[in-house]
């Protein structure tokens, strides 16, 4: 069910997607290489915490007999795992990676969500342009994101503007509705067809969230149950936000 929210739960969610923003904002400033991909996962927890925010991501269920909870706070996927990386002390991040960083911060009762990718050091031509595609499609997207549209118009244009960069995306994961919980009604698929899907309304809480490869688009599970990597080792990138369907132009609530 697609949940239309309240002012009072607007300006909740506006304080708590502030601080999903603060922590990309702090992860900006340290992440480096020869840093573990636990050690920044550690951090991270520690900042949002002290900010009086939760990790919600941490203890989420696999859903799988067998697979763990998702045991932190981020999901930190490198080069070519594209989402749900699982932090390792094991995990070390060196020059020339494209690292994918993925958390949802609880506060207040709703859920904040965002991705950003970041390049480390002396990255190539290649993972430059595909970062900023990611980007810039989440923004493709965004321009559809208005009153009356649909759900299907966002998809097209994220879809279109990827392919046109040469460029493919993962067709197995897709942007939400969020709120009280992380993942609501509607789905947001990164491919589709404009003029279909649920109709956007005012007060509508969703994410948009490219994930793009260089190379194919075949996916695989890794052992870990969780991290979700391409089958040709391409690079990978992925860009989110929580934006707020206003009567006029879509509120991007998790950038400072």
């Amino acid at each position: 069910m697609i949940t239309i929210k309240s002012d009072k739960e607007i300006k909740l969610m506006r304080e708590t997607c502030k601080l999903t923003a603060q922590v990309y904002d702090y992860i900006g400033k340290i992440i480096k290489p020869g840093m573990s991909t636990w050690e920044l996962d550690r951090l991270a927890e520690e900042f949002m915490r002290s900010h009086g925010g939760i990790p919600a991501e941490k203890g989420y269920p696999s859903g799988v007999r067998g697979v763990p909870d998702f045991p932190a706070s981020l999901c930190v996927s490198i080069n070519d795992v594209v989402i749900h990386g699982v932090p390792s002390k094991d995990v070390i991040i060196k020059d020339g990676d494209v690292v994918k960083v993925d958390t949802v911060v609880l506060k207040n009762g709703y859920n904040g969500d965002a991705a950003r990718t970041y390049l480390i050091g002396n990255v190539t031509d290649e993972a430059k342009r595909l970062a900023e595609t990611a980007k810039q499609a989440f923004y493709e997207g965004l321009k559809f994101a208005k009153e009356g549209n649909r759900v299907g118009d966002i998809s097209h244009a994220v879809e279109t503007y990827v392919r046109s960069q040469g460029f493919n995306l993962v067709r197995e994961f897709q942007g939400h509705g969020i709120g009280k919980d992380m993942h609501e009604d509607p789905g947001v698929p990164n491919i589709g067809k404009a003029g279909k899907g649920p109709r956007l309304q005012a007060g509508m809480t969703i994410c948009i969230e490219p994930m793009i490869m260089a190379g194919k688009e075949d996916i695989w599970e890794l052992e870990d149950g969780w991290s979700i990597a391409t089958q040709d080792g391409s690079l990978t990138a992925h860009y989110e936000n929580t934006i707020l369907i206003t009567k006029n132009e879509p509120e991007v609530l998790t950038i400072l």
